[in-house]
């Protein structure tokens, strides 16, 4: 069975007038799918829309393809953006384009899942040389968020993440009827922070406070800034257990994970 090619759908004429930049991360290491996901366009074209110290990305009236990575591990990316360039500003390390969005795409954005395994270092890339490498994987029904409640054992979410989703129902129905142990990782030193959750509303409870503190009222985090959790925490999922279950299993569960992780010796754990 033939592959659906992304110029199947896209239709673009003159492809030697097209370049496509592949997105993964820029800006002090931001992740640009995260920004799509929470609405920071804006940030994102500054991103597609930017030139290196050397070389200029773009001439005028080239037409651009703004792809962003999904997943670090998978080779699928999310259509973003179609525009042409309008302008040279003449600026290298910066943003070097004015540009026009061009409208007729404008169904297609936030929709198109591509695969492509880019095998060259360059993020930038001449259409003609890889737009037949790049297939279509799906068209989303709705502009893609990836918001679904992945199950216990796979929840492995930032800060910013945990803060989009926490107030979305099937995160909330999944959340707030669950007991269990949680951890919480810092990405910039390897420290861990295991804690508990049997109080009103569970686990969602406990994860709505880290949204609102970052601490949570934790004497172990509270030595930390709340932009430093914001920019490096991860929250994942230990054990659950249900609703009826008695405290006194969490809280030694939870025990039992701080000896196993060593949270209390090297971690954030202070008792």
């Amino acid at each position: 069975m033939n592959s659906i090619k992304l110029n199947d759908i896209l239709r673009l004429d003159n492809l030697n007038n097209v370049k496509i930049r592949f997105n993964l991360m820029f800006k002090h290491n931001w992740n640009p799918i995260e920004l799509f996901k929470n609405g920071d366009i804006s940030t994102m074209l500054e991103g597609q829309y930017w030139n290196y110290s050397k070389n200029k990305s773009y001439k005028v009236g080239q037409i651009t393809v703004g792809l962003v990575k999904i997943k670090p591990n998978e080779d699928l990316w999310l259509l973003f953006h179609i525009g042409q360039v309008t302008k040279d500003l003449n600026t290298l390390n910066g943003i070097g384009y004015e540009y026009k969005d061009l409208p007729e795409y404008e169904k297609y954005l936030g929709r198109l899942v591509v695969k492509f395994k880019n095998k060259a270092q360059a993020m930038i890339r001449k259409a003609e040389s890889v737009i037949d490498d790049c297939c279509l994987s799906q068209i989303l029904p709705g502009t893609f968020d990836n918001d679904i409640f992945p199950g216990y054992e796979k929840v492995n979410i930032s800060w910013d993440e945990l803060r989009r989703v926490i107030e979305k129902e099937n995160w909330k129905t999944a959340l707030q009827n669950q007991k269990g142990v949680y951890l919480m990782t810092d990405s910039s030193n390897g420290k861990m922070y295991v804690g508990s959750a049997y109080g009103e509303h569970m686990i969602l409870g406990r994860w709505r406070d880290y949204v609102n503190t970052g601490h949570g009222g934790n004497i172990g985090l509270k030595i930390l800034s709340f932009n430093h959790i914001k920019h490096n925490f991860k929250y994942s999922i230990l054990d659950i257990y249900k609703s009826t279950t008695e405290d006194q299993i969490i809280i030694e569960r939870e025990s039992w994970w701080k000896e196993i992780l060593q949270s209390r010796q090297f971690g954030y754990n202070e008792n």
